[in-house]
């Protein structure tokens, strides 16, 4: 395993990320890369990792 390139602008954080289920509303924590507006998961909400996707990207709403 090697780095290619180190990405500066990203913050790794932990968010509490609201998912939709048959049930209704869950709410969870999952570690996140955030850049700019973007929230990109690096975690399912049950706390396994996955591969960072920007396809996987939430627009982040600022209020």
């Amino acid at each position: 395993m090697r780095v290619l390139k180190i990405l500066d602008n990203l913050k790794i954080c932990i968010v509490d990320l609201e998912v939709v289920v048959e049930e209704g509303n869950l709410n969870a924590h999952a570690l996140c890369a955030v850049s700019e507006d973007n929230v990109i998961p690096l975690s399912t909400p049950d706390g396994k990792l996955i591969l960072m996707n920007a396809n996987n990207a939430i627009i982040l709403e600022r209020s």
